[in-house]
């Protein structure tokens, strides 16, 4: 099997960046189509578009209506066909942000990735999550190319709510333990191999740096102010588990996190993020790790306020069979279950899940 190694052409992150790294986006293309949602134009998309009309683009806007969907990509691919853009700009949050990659794929042009949260991994990959119209995970889509540009301005994720921060800082965590679950098996990634000694070597690297800094960055978005932490945090959120997740494999974390979606109500209320924290605590379940790696992942989520039990997942009224139904997903054929190193039954992620439940709150 070979080894792959995916990245994007260049990723670039500091304070201001956004006004300061403008150059970097002429070189893909004067023609923006510009694509984020409304709120996320009151914020930074009205000055930004400015900025670059300052500097002699010719920008099309594209309001995105926040769904990853099929009918949304096909409804902006032709509004930038008619519009002859030459590259398309995501700017906001993962869903935007895999939208726009499939919209450039579609057109068959750069595509600028723009993130103003770092609470997931999805900017420099070359691959997008897809969803129905009303939220469910439908599929994932692949490109022969990752993103020309991945440009993070820390300043405007510095004004984020914390909550984003502390679910990317969840998504990059499940990036070791599912790397090493897939290296276990020799299986696959989402780069079509087996991981490199590179991949592995950033999954350590991102783990390691979350664990270190992962507080002060979140105090210092408290404050709402750029410090050294806050860079290490969101280049592990954002650099770090893109190209581990992508070039090192995804397992039980992410596949739960799809299993999810079988499930109606409150849920769909929590993030990517807080969704794939319990997902990271299922795998390490199904793993049967030692008492002090649970521990020690259990009372890091606890301090940044993220989900430990069904509780506070809006599941603490679920069912046997409402859970089974999580798993039934979960354990699809094509998901990423399959990377674990031995067989995972629906049966075994819904006793997890449950499990984990029961453990944290024995914990206290």
């Amino acid at each position: 099997m070979e080894k792959v190694f995916a990245s994007p052409s260049r990723y670039v992150q500091g304070k201001g960046v956004l006004k300061t790294g403008i150059h970097h986006i002429e070189k893909l293309g004067k023609k923006p189509l510009l694509l984020c949602d409304d709120v996320v134009w009151g914020i930074v998309g009205e000055s930004f578009t400015n900025d670059l009309k300052a500097n002699g683009f010719e920008v099309t806007y594209v309001p995105f209506n926040g769904e990853a969907s099929i009918q949304e990509i096909d409804r902006v691919s032709k509004i930038g066909s008619e519009n002859h853009c030459n590259v398309v700009l995501g700017l906001g949050g993962g869903k935007a942000i895999d939208a726009a990659k499939a919209i450039s794929d579609n057109l068959e042009v750069p595509v600028g990735i723009l993130p103003t949260i770092a609470s997931t991994d999805a900017p420099t990959s070359a691959l997008s999550v897809i969803y129905s119209e009303e939220g469910a995970f439908e599929k994932y889509l692949f490109y022969k190319k990752n993103p020309e540009l991945v440009l993070v301005d820390t300043q405007v994720i510095s004004k984020a709510p914390v909550r984003l921060l502390a679910s990317g800082i969840a998504d990059a965590l499940a990036t070791q333990v599912e790397v090493s679950a897939v290296l276990k098996k020799n299986g696959t990634t989402m780069a079509g191999g087996v991981p490199t000694l590179a991949a592995e070597a950033i999954a350590e690297k991102c783990e390691a740096t979350l664990f270190e800094f992962g507080m002060q960055a979140i105090e210092a978005n408290r404050a709402k102010v750029v410090t050294e932490a806050l860079e290490a945090v969101v280049e592990a959120n954002t650099l770090l588990s893109g190209i581990g997740f992508e070039s090192g494999g995804l397992a039980a974390a992410h596949a739960i996190h799809n299993g999810f979606t079988a499930l109606h109500g409150e849920i769909h209320d929590m993030t990517h993020g807080e969704k794939v924290a319990y997902g990271t605590l299922t795998q390490l379940f199904l793993e049967n790790q030692p008492k002090a790696i649970l521990d020690k992942y259990i009372r890091f989520y606890q301090s940044l306020g993220l989900p430990t039990t069904l509780e506070e997942l809006k599941l603490g009224d679920a069912s046997y069979e409402d859970l089974l139904k999580v798993g039934k997903q979960a354990t699809i054929e094509g998901e990423t279950m399959h990377q674990m190193p031995f067989e995972v039954t629906a049966e075994a992620v819904t006793d997890a899940l449950f499990a984990v439940d029961a453990y944290v709150k024995a914990l206290g």
